[in-house]
């Protein structure tokens, strides 16, 4: 890859991981957004946003959990199901015709999730999912994690908000350990398959988005993000799926 293009596409990585984690997430569907917008091919696109999520979601968890917000009893139910399906999923090899519109859901309903009204539980230790309906969640979130290599947390913080089962702080801290136990699963899966990861591009990339993971999971595990954070990811997002489907269809 063009060390240029590289760097304008790390740009857009570091504004993605800074935000990102200021909600407790890896930015691996921003990752995503972003490489779709420079066409950048779906080889490179999966393995290249797990590994830039393990970085992210590493720092965001270290803030989140030095702040005491990380619950265990939260975050198993769903990890020890959706572990091996990243795994799985990430062995899979998907056509792109296939990857392409399945990213594209991925990203809008990724993008709906953050322009949508939330109402926020009560900061109450004792919350927690029931055990099922967990397992059956992290099997899904797993799955998908490792086919389109996003972490997951797009789709637990939601689950866990909506159905009361975690305070904001907690889902933020429980997100990104999921999404960093999720990814490091998914990359192992691709790890036999994986030849197309720019390696000149990767050593651009991961140190913005180091830096914008630790400076947004900072800001994120004290203050919490804003609305604006929030609309200005969506519109990321559905630019970025606009293109997917356009591509694809046509």
């Amino acid at each position: 890859m063009d060390l240029d293009l590289a760097l304008l596409i790390g740009v857009f990585i570091f504004a993605s991981a800074l935000l990102y984690s200021s909600v407790g997430h890896g930015g691996g569907s921003g990752y995503l957004a972003v490489m779709a917008l420079f066409a950048v091919s779906p080889e490179v696109m999966r393995p290249a946003a797990l590994v830039l999520n393990i970085g992210v979601s590493s720092v965001a968890a270290w803030s989140y959990h030095r702040r005491g917000a990380f619950s265990f009893r939260v975050w198993w139910p769903f990890a020890v199901t959706a572990v091996p399906l990243a795994f799985v999923g990430g062995r899979l090899d998907v056509p792109g015709l296939v990857y392409q519109p399945l990213l594209a859901v991925v990203l809008l309903y990724s993008a709906w999730w953050l322009l949508s009204p939330r109402s926020v539980p009560v900061d109450d230790p004792d919350l927690r999912p029931p055990l099922v309906p967990a397992l059956g969640a992290g099997m899904g979130m797993g799955l998908l994690a490792g086919l389109t290599g996003i972490g997951g947390g797009i789709f637990l913080s939601p689950l866990l908000l909506l159905n009361r089962w975690a305070a904001t702080r907690t889902t933020s801290a429980v997100s990104a350990v999921f999404i960093l136990v999720n990814s490091s699963a998914g990359l192992a899966g691709q790890a036999t398959t994986v030849t197309a990861i720019p390696w000149n591009a990767a050593l651009v990339w991961v140190p913005l988005a180091l830096v914008g993971g630790f400076l947004g999971s900072r800001y994120g595990a004290r203050t919490g993000a804003t609305k604006a954070i929030y609309r200005l990811l969506a519109v990321v997002l559905l630019v970025a799926a606009t293109k997917l489907v356009l591509t694809t269809f046509g």
